[in-house]
């Protein structure tokens, strides 16, 4: 109990003290930052998860910070968070060096996020049913209805 409350704290600081630049770029910082973030996103924090897994998926350094950011956006996708639902769509349909890209996946991701809010996930759904992507074929009732979608979310 007392190290639930103490990473909630640390958590609370940390996500404060983010916002000071010069903290940010101090190494002795940054790892405290780090360690806080990390620290919330294992006890399961959906928010805390996809937060960080963000911040490992643009600024980690290497490959294990970037599929680490992957996971803990999995994670986070998963119990329902729509940034991450949509981070995910944009990584599946953009592909890597190990996956080429799968607008099916993104069509998963993006649903999600859809259905939790996101109003440019309805869009990039609306585009890729219009226009067709890697793997599926262009649909125009489907991209009217996420258009329509979009426009309900506020797009």
């Amino acid at each position: 109990m007392f190290w639930r409350l103490r990473a909630r704290i640390g958590y609370g600081v940390a996500r404060r003290l983010f916002h000071w630049s010069w903290l940010v770029k101090q190494p002795r910082g940054w790892r405290w930052l780090e360690g806080q973030f990390a620290r919330m996103a294992n006890l399961g924090d959906v928010a805390a998860q996809s937060f960080y897994g963000h911040i490992l998926l643009f600024r980690g350094q290497g490959l294990g910070a970037r599929e680490e950011g992957m996971r803990l956006l999995h994670l986070a996708a998963t119990a329902g968070d729509a940034k991450a639902a949509y981070q995910l769509g944009v990584l599946s349909l953009a592909g890597n060096a190990r996956q080429a890209p799968d607008g099916l996946e993104a069509v998963r991701w993006w649903t999600l996020a859809a259905a939790a809010g996101h109003p440019l996930a309805a869009q990039r759904l609306a585009d890729l049913y219009r226009d067709g992507g890697p793997g599926l074929p262009a649909d125009a009732a489907r991209a009217a209805s996420f258009v329509q979608r979009a426009q309900e979310l506020g797009l």
